[in-house]
């Protein structure tokens, strides 16, 4: 098993996180209302008088809390969370060998791509990672815009890592448990289906009138259910439909990992038996601390089929995810690649001009 130090390395020094990323002191009902956000938001026409039963407050109560936590930058934003790849948008985790010395200049040519959600500098001799998205109808798609996006950011090199199989996708810190709870392993499910599913331009103007920050208030659907000229009611039917074709993950808070006191994500890559994948896949998927789980294509020099990234207080609380799964499925061979710096962490907007600006200004399409 090979664990991999993010202090310093010959792949470049640590460098310094986005500032502000300090822990926040909370409270038990602060804790209590951000896994209730998290994971039971629901799709109705009051759901923080939902969450406040939850809570065992008010929903008045509930409402000046979560403002005050995403004035505190505790809460990143509330918002749907819409399923990429079941509208059409080819994703890919992408690791790029970049200069060593100057991670940032390639950091913010990436960056400006309207479809890079994530990237991270991580300790290793490809130090940049990130996922990117291309709309259905882009012209470049994702191959002409990853050489595009290598080319100017001057990478050495480039590793594409598509998703062959996803076991989860569900990132929801655990705000009240501790160590235990996060090295727990749940029932495992089946893996996600990833194909295109069919929608219509009014499932697109649904997306575009809720994406983003929803308001803060009783009735959160009003605005957009008015926007779209329907009735609440008829809004959250249509969600609920959206649900049930998979373009709809949820609707959930989206937390601030540091100041909400996760300082540590580490990225376990495990060497699994192609005829275990299937089987193995599924159990560190069901582990509290895992938010992310995939199965994606192996190289010579790269012999990890299955990623998992762990989040904890700190690197240890990570490591001790990591070694409960590498106990529970007797995976020996592994590394654990943690991040030193996020360069760029958003939620992906759909359907909007920016793409197809992108592509015009650096490709000419």
């Amino acid at each position: 098993m090979a664990s991999l130090d993010t202090s310093s390395s010959r792949h470049g020094s640590k460098l310094r996180s986005r500032s502000g990323g300090a822990a926040v002191a909370l409270d038990d009902l602060d804790r209590r209302l951000l896994n209730l956000m998290q994971g039971q938001f629901p799709i109705a026409q009051r759901p923080y008088q939902h969450v406040a039963g939850e809570a065992g407050i008010s929903e008045k109560e509930t409402l000046a809390r979560v403002e005050r936590l995403l004035a505190d930058r505790i809460i990143r934003q509330v918002t749907p969370i819409f399923d990429t790849r079941a509208f059409g948008y080819s994703s890919m985790l992408v690791a790029a060998k970049v200069d060593p010395e100057h991670p940032w200049r390639a950091a913010e040519v990436i960056n400006a791509h309207p479809g890079v959600s994530h990237n991270y500098l991580r300790n290793h001799e490809f130090n940049i990672w990130f996922t990117i998205a291309t709309e259905p109808e882009s012209p470049l798609g994702l191959q002409g815009t990853l050489e595009v996006l290598a080319r100017e950011a001057g990478a050495e090199s480039v590793r594409q890592l598509p998703t062959l199989k996803l076991f989860k996708i569900r990132m929801d810190l655990e705000m009240e448990g501790g160590t235990e709870a996060l090295a727990q392993a749940a029932q495992a499910v089946e893996p996600a289906e990833t194909e295109a599913q069919p929608y219509d331009e009014f499932d697109r103007a649904v997306v575009r009138a809720l994406q983003g920050d929803m308001p803060v208030t009783s009735e959160p659907y009003a605005l957009a259910a008015r926007q779209l000229q329907l009735t609440q009611e008829q809004l959250l039917a249509h969600l609920a439909r959206m649900q049930e074709r998979r373009l709809l993950r949820r609707v959930a808070a989206i937390l601030y990992h540091r100041r909400a006191g996760f300082s540590a994500n580490g990225m376990g890559v495990w060497k699994v038996p192609d005829d275990r994948v299937l089987e193995l896949g599924k159990r560190m998927a069901a582990f509290r601390g895992i938010s992310h789980c995939y199965q994606r294509p192996t190289y010579e020099d790269w012999p990890y089929s299955v990623f998992t990234m762990a989040h904890g207080r700190s690197k240890e609380e990570c490591d001790a995810i990591l070694d409960s799964i590498a106990a529970d499925t007797g995976i020996e061979e592994r590394a654990t690649l943690y991040s030193s710096t996020e360069f760029k962490k958003i939620r992906l907007l759909y359907f909007t001009s920016e793409h197809r600006d992108w592509e015009r200004e650096h490709a000419g399409v």
